[in-house]
């Protein structure tokens, strides 16, 4: 490019009349433009220049040597301008092939024995867990490149990472398996190291948090949460300022209806964020649960998926078994048409119907291994998630609360003659029964009833809790054991009705 510092100082000495000539390898090293190649030779025509000398090209200062000097760093500019555009192809073929064309990022390195990207296996569960960090809530970005360098992943000056490094990090989509290539997304070849779900986490995270407007308020923690009892409008914070004489400055926030509707007037008074947060508390409890609970129902998860990947590796087995036989027609028509047994139509017809049956067996068998345990990673993640409740309520942080109640399903909210409820307003439709309603109500039925699990039939029908295995044509029991009867006794059969519980 133009504008050389050393070349441009260069130019000037010999302008100054320090030297009238130039020793380079090469013209290619004087000028690979035509800025610079005509400088030199407008200082030649000025005789400010009177000699250059080569090793490896011959030049005096006439008509015909500056012709040739000058036809050398077209030449030389040539070069570049075609070398750039043989690496740019070379890195739009990269880009077809699913490679990234750069250098990996954190958590990855760069094979240069296969000149392919693989997994760091020692740093990539770190970048994972700085993912997780970050899409928890509560730690910044300062936080992550602490962390990282507890780790020892840091800058050659043995400094943390800088905000804008972790940041990039943080949105750069090469770790669920796609790259960004001049602003356009690609799908990758390499191996993802995460699933494209925390990705989406943490950029939601990121929107929520960072690059915050200037001068607008910072809501309090629990807007967004609540909506009025009477007139169904959200609920808003308003922080109080009061000043007493001794110089004592208390504050107070206080949640109360944005009175937004001009067609109702509301009267609902306003209730204070510590009265707030203790009856949000007492709600997050109901939904808590019980470590005996969680106990007895993962071992049943636990039963139920072994027993769902034995059925399954069943007829997978059969399924295989069965496309073995097709392929075998198949090849058995084809010789039959080749022999000129059969006649085309014939041979098109049957080819159709056997390719057709095996594609059916070949979709069942997809599905099924995809399907067979699918409800079972999110049913666990469930368990796990409603027994850490009870610790979120105990000892958790406002944000932590209200974290939880907004992943409660179907919770709905209402501030109510200053009181939060979990239920609708008189005036609205109660929430759908789901799987957090059923197990507040099977709590209330168990501190009513004063029995423990798994006694309580309203928590487990007797047919388990995995969904039920319709690919032997029958529905198969997670709860029969060898030497037990049919139906356990401690799971009562009052009703068809109560054995489609969920939970």
């Amino acid at each position: 490019m133009p504008e050389r510092k050393k070349f441009n100082n260069t130019l000037k000495r010999v302008e100054a009349g320090e030297a009238n000539g130039l020793l380079s390898w090469h013209p290619d090293r004087l000028a690979r433009n035509t800025v610079d190649g005509g400088h030199i030779i407008y200082f030649l025509d000025l005789m400010l220049l009177v000699a250059l000398k080569f090793p490896t090209f011959w030049f005096e200062n006439t008509s015909q040597g500056k012709f040739m000097l000058s036809m050398a760093f077209s030449q030389g500019k040539y070069y570049v301008d075609n070398l750039s555009e043989n690496v740019k192809r070379g890195l739009r073929q990269k880009v077809r092939r699913k490679e990234y064309p750069g250098l990996a990022p954190l958590g990855y390195i760069n094979d240069v024995r296969h000149k392919s990207i693989v997994v760091d296996k020692r740093r990539a569960p770190l970048v994972i867990q700085s993912f997780e960090m970050y899409a928890e809530g509560g730690k910044t970005l300062q936080d992550i490149a602490g962390f990282l360098k507890t780790k020892g992943i840091m800058t050659k000056g043995k400094k943390p990472l800088s905000k804008d490094q972790i940041k990039y990090m943080l949105v750069n989509p090469f770790y669920y398996g796609h790259f960004r290539y001049y602003g356009e997304v690609y799908e990758g070849k390499h191996k993802p190291i995460m699933e494209k779900r925390l990705f989406d986490r943490v950029q939601a995270a990121i929107a929520k948090r960072c690059h915050p407007q200037k001068g607008v308020t910072a809501p309090q923690i629990f807007c967004g949460l609540l909506t009025c009892g009477m007139c169904n409008m959200a609920i808003t914070a308003e922080k109080k300022i009061k000043y007493q004489k001794n110089g004592n400055i208390h504050e107070y926030v206080y949640y109360r209806c944005t009175r937004k509707n001009k067609a109702v007037r509301c009267t609902e008074p306003p209730t204070t964020e510590p009265v707030l947060a203790a009856q949000l508390t007492n709600i997050l409890q109901g939904y808590a649960l019980p470590e005996s609970w969680a106990a007895e129902l993962g071992r049943m998860l636990d039963e139920d998926e072994q027993k769902a990947s034995e059925t399954s590796d069943v007829f997978i087995a059969d399924a295989r078994n069965k496309i073995d036989d097709l392929e075998g027609k198949l090849q058995r028509l084809l010789d039959s048409y080749l022999d000129q047994d059969i006649d085309k139509p014939t041979y098109k017809a049957k080819q159709a119907e056997l390719m057709s049956a095996k594609k059916t067996l070949e979709e069942q068998i997809g599905k099924l291994t995809l399907a067979a345990n699918a409800w079972v990673e999110p049913m666990r993640n469930w368990l796990k998630f409603a027994n850490s409740i009870c610790e979120t309520a105990k000892s958790g942080s406002l944000e932590a609360k209200k974290d939880a109640l907004l992943k409660i399903e179907g919770l709905n909210l209402f501030l109510k003659n200053k009181t939060a409820q979990p239920t609708a307003a008189p005036a609205i439709a109660p929430p759908s029964e789901n799987l957090w309603s059923a197990l507040r109500a099977a709590k209330e039925k168990a501190a009513h009833s004063r029995h423990n699990f798994p006694k309580s039939s309203s928590l487990v029908p007797w047919e388990g809790i995995e969904p039920p295995t319709l690919s032997l044509g029958r529905r198969r029991s997670s709860t029969e054991l060898p030497g037990q009867p049919e139906f356990p006794s401690f799971y009562p059969i009052t009703s068809d009705k109560s054995r489609q519980s969920v939970l």
